[in-house]
Parts: structure tokens; sequence; C-alpha cells
């Protein structure tokens, strides 16, 4: 029998907001009962105690990357791997992080630090020496090209390709050595032959399979192709199903053909990845890249809702792949709830980055983003005497343009001193966008509460302009405590939260619920000892 309690679980994770009724609605509670229970995931713990798929023991347990790092793009350069993903409204954006093993991964910086839209999807490649960025935005809707000749940088000024209709630009070289970008759809366009131009405009090229027509997902939308060359074939591998909505929604599909030109042959195996139910650890899995492994095995890389975490956005996920008898792949890992055997041949180095800062320096860009940034946004703030000083800027976090950083973590506690000066307001929120947040601020002489993107109640401030604050969730469970005399004691703040569902089933965007610091109102607050700690 289903104990109530697990389903007020699943009421939380937003399963009965899903979509499914009837048969799928049943099947969407009962495994709960059905099953065996099984052990809660165990993943190693890292920098501030945040988890790691590197379990230290020749093998790995998803995700490879916590936390909101969607539509992953991956690259084999030698020994080396490179990979970045969708930053949206986050400036300095495009973070591109290495790998020697597939598993652990250490970021190298930012390539895109001017705002030109929100960035979705992006393809990084390499081409006769010179590695390359397309990316695709929304406002304006077109897509980029940006290029560097080493890794690190400098990377170019972004290069307009006006291609105001399509998104997920996937790079492909064919036999003839023409470079093309696939894109959603079943389309392509030309590329001159170094990479920053199209030619002529995109045409239809393939009909991507179809699922069977009662299955419970978001809508078709073909998208996220991507091109890989094995034997003597180009497969193009392809997400449908929709990227969010009803977990079953998002999968993996596969075409071949012997020339980048077609014809293309739908695979007699699709879907290759397909969430079944909304009892498996990851939900609506899609966008797959093949990626040759160190030691010359196949693997792949996509994306997935944690099961009961829409709010940590989409994680990035390894996924074995076999060569079959008949040409086609498949994958090998299942529902990717449980450890898996690591790549072979490959040197695993240290994973991650420490959250907690001491603002020695100003770690823009793989730490800290603004979000929807203005022009001058960067010179908003500097680091003194270990501090970060932020300008103040709007009137709440609606406004004021709030530096945020990814926790990949289902339970974690941050906290900082904070100075404001007179007539400034500041504090630590949970956001995912300017339309939804909450988190706790002041000024001199009261708190500000911010709920559902609104400010609420605010109760007096003993402390006046300085104090020490801390943001815990707990699963969901968010809590604020205050202290007068930098963490010595605390005093519990009277109103809490709970937040499963700031995500985007229920905002859209494809956000995450990041946390972050805001200043506004006027003058600057100082921002000190900031500190992040995961919890079991």
């Amino acid at each position: 029998m289903t104990d109530r309690r697990d389903l007020l679980k699943l009421a939380g994770a937003g399963v009965f907001a899903s979509g499914f009724t009837g048969p799928a609605a049943a099947a969407a509670v009962q495994p709960a009962a059905a099953c065996a229970p099984l052990a809660a995931p165990r993943w190693a713990r890292g920098l501030d105690g945040q988890r790691k798929a590197d379990l230290g023991d020749g093998r790995f347990l998803n995700p490879i990357m916590a936390g909101d790092h969607p539509d992953p793009s991956i690259l084999k350069d030698g020994r080396d791997y490179y990979m970045t993903f969708s930053t949206f409204d986050s400036y300095p954006g495009l973070v591109i992080w290495h790998s020697r093993d597939l598993v652990n991964w250490r970021p190298v910086g930012p390539a895109l630090t001017r705002n030109i839209g929100s960035v979705w999807a992006p393809e990084l490649c390499k081409h006769d020496g010179r590695y390359y960025l397309y990316i695709p935005t929304k406002g304006p809707n077109t897509s980029w090209v940006i290029w560097a000749d080493r890794i690190e940088g400098p990377w170019s000024d972004p290069v307009d390709l006006h291609l105001p209709d399509h998104i997920d630009p996937g790079h492909a070289v064919g036999e003839d050595g023409s470079r093309w970008l696939f894109l959603s759809g079943g389309d392509r366009v030309r590329l001159s032959d170094d990479g920053l131009s199209r030619i002529g405009e995109p045409e239809h090229v393939y009909d991507p399979w179809r699922y069977p027509a009662d299955w419970v997902v978001e809508g078709f939308a073909p998208e996220g192709p991507k091109i890989a060359r094995h034997g003597d074939y180009y497969y193009l591998v392809t997400a449908v199903g929709g990227t969010a909505g009803p977990p079953t929604g998002h999968m993996v599909i596969a075409a071949r053909s012997r020339s980048i030109h077609g014809p293309w042959e739908n695979c007699p195996h699709n879907p290759l990845v397909h969430t079944k139910s909304s009892a498996e650890t990851w939900w609506s899995r899609g966008h797959a890249t093949l990626v040759e492994g160190p030691a010359g095995d196949w693997w792949s890389v996509y994306h997935g809702y944690e099961a009961g975490y829409w709010t940590l956005g989409r994680q990035t996920l390894l996924d074995p792949v076999e060569w079959t008898d008949d040409g086609w792949f498949r994958m090998r890992g299942g529902d990717l709830s449980q450890p898996l055997a690591k790549p072979a041949g490959g040197a695993a180095g240290p994973h991650g980055m420490a959250l907690s800062d001491d603002f020695g320096t100003l770690a823009l860009g793989a730490k800290w983003n603004f979000f929807r940034p203005a022009a001058d946004e960067r010179s908003r703030a500097r680091v003194a005497d270990g501090a970060l000083i932020l300008t103040a800027r709007g009137t709440a976090p609606v406004d004021s343009s709030p530096l945020l950083t990814i926790a990949g973590d289902q339970a974690y506690r941050f906290e900082c001193d904070i100075e404001i000066a007179p007539g400034g307001t500041a504090g630590l929120i949970l956001f995912y966008d300017d339309r939804l947040y909450c988190g706790l601020g002041f000024d001199a002489e009261r708190f500000v509460t911010h709920q559902y993107g609104i400010e609420r109640a605010r109760p007096a401030n003993p402390h006046g302009r300085r104090m020490r604050m801390r943001v815990t969730n707990d699963r969901h469970i968010i809590t604020y405590d205050t202290s007068g005399d930098g963490g010595k004691t605390w005093t519990r703040f009277d109103r809490g939260m709970e937040v499963s569902g700031y995500h985007h089933n229920v905002r859209g965007g494809f956000l995450m619920l990041r946390p972050g610091l805001y200043s506004a109102g006027e003058g600057e607050a100082r921002f000190s000892n900031f500190t992040y700690r995961a919890r079991d």
C-alpha cells in the first residue's frame, strides 16, 4: 500500500501537474507501492560538500554536471574534452568546461561577455585548428558565431548569421569538405569555408521519426540535431517530444546516411532514450551528442530533469554507447539511476569549483553571473579587502540584475555578511527569474520578505545596516536566519517558504532556482565571507 507521505512527495514534485490522466496517472503513483524500496543514491562529495559523479572506485553516478547545465555541447580535442551549455540570460555566459575522463570537469572560463540575448543550445566545435561557438538567441531571434584560436580565448566579437527561425545549430563537415549547420525542425544551412557566414537559405532535409500518437509528450518539437561520423555513416541524433512538460516527453532518436547530403534513414530502434515513467530517477531525457571516449569506446551526453527536482534545471548525464552488428547504436545505461563503470583510459582530475567565496578576486563567469545585465553591469561589481562591493541598482531583485551562482545539490545552505549604505537594500535570494524568486533583504530599519517574485511583509530589523544572513534550502523547504554578532548566535526569521513549484513547468523559461545576492536602492552593499555547504 502506498504511504500517504509518498503520495505527498510525488504531489510536491509536480507529478500530478504533469499532464497524466487515466492509466498514465495511475502509473505515475504506482511504483512507490509496486517496487521494492531502493536505497537512495549516494554521490561522492567534493568542494563545499557538493555532490560529484566520480565515486572513486572506477564507477560514477549521474549527473556528471549537477544543477542547471542544459543542452550540453561536447568537443573531443585530442586527449581533451570541452563542454558548454545553454546559459540563457546569465552573463558572463557560455562557460567552457574541461575534462580528460568525461566524468570530472573543471571550468576554463566564459566565452561570451556581451549580452546578445537569451542563449539557447550552443554548438562548440573545432575546424582547421580554430574553435567556434554557434549561438542561437531569443530576443533577438537569430544565431551568432564567435571564434578563438585558443580554447581559453580571447573569443571574437559575435557575428550575426541572420537565422531568425531556427535554434539548436549542430555543426557538420561533409565528405566533400562542405560546412553545415543542422537546425531545428529537420533543416540545415550551408556555411562559408571560414564558418563565419551562411550561404543561401535553410533547407529541409530530414523528416524525424514520430512516436506513437497516444504517448504522453509535450509536443513533437524536433530539436538539438547533432552529427557524428562513425564507419561509413553520418549519424544524425535528434530530440523530439518537447524539452519539459511531462516526465515522459523528451526522447532521443537517430538517423543515418552515407552522405551529409542524405537521404536519412531513421533508426529502427527509435527512441534510443526515453523516460517511460515518473518513477524513474531522470525525467525528460534528450538533446544527446555522441562522443568517442579516451579508450576508443563511445558515450553520449544529454540532459535530464532529476525526479522531484525540476528546480535544479536540466542536468548533464553520461550514458555508455554500444555499436550493434546492424550498424546502429544503443544506449546501455538504462534509466541512469545506478552507478556505471567510468570510461576507460582517461585521466581523472579535480571536479567542479567551490561556491564559497572569500572575494579575494572577482570570479565573474564560472562562479557568478549577472541576470539579464545592462551594458554597464560589470562596472557595478568590484572586490576590495576581502569583500564584494556591489553598487545598488533598481528597487528589488526584479530590476536589480542580481548576482547568481549554480547549486546542484538537493539540499544546501549559504550565508554571507552584508553591510549596506544609508538608503540601500540588500539580501540573499533564490532566484528563478525576475518574476519568480524568494529571499530575504533588509534596509537600515526593516526586513523585506521576497515571496513569489513580490515583496511582502516588512518587520522591524534589529541589526541595523550590518548583519550575517543565511538561507537554508532543505529539499524545497526554505528557512532564513539572521545574526547580529557575525554568526555566533542566530535568530530564525518568522517567514519560511516551500519552492518546489519554482520551475519551468510553472513559469517557463527553462531555468533553475539559483542562490544569489542583490543590491538595490542607493549606495553600495558590501558582501563578505560567503559560504556554501551542501547538506545530506
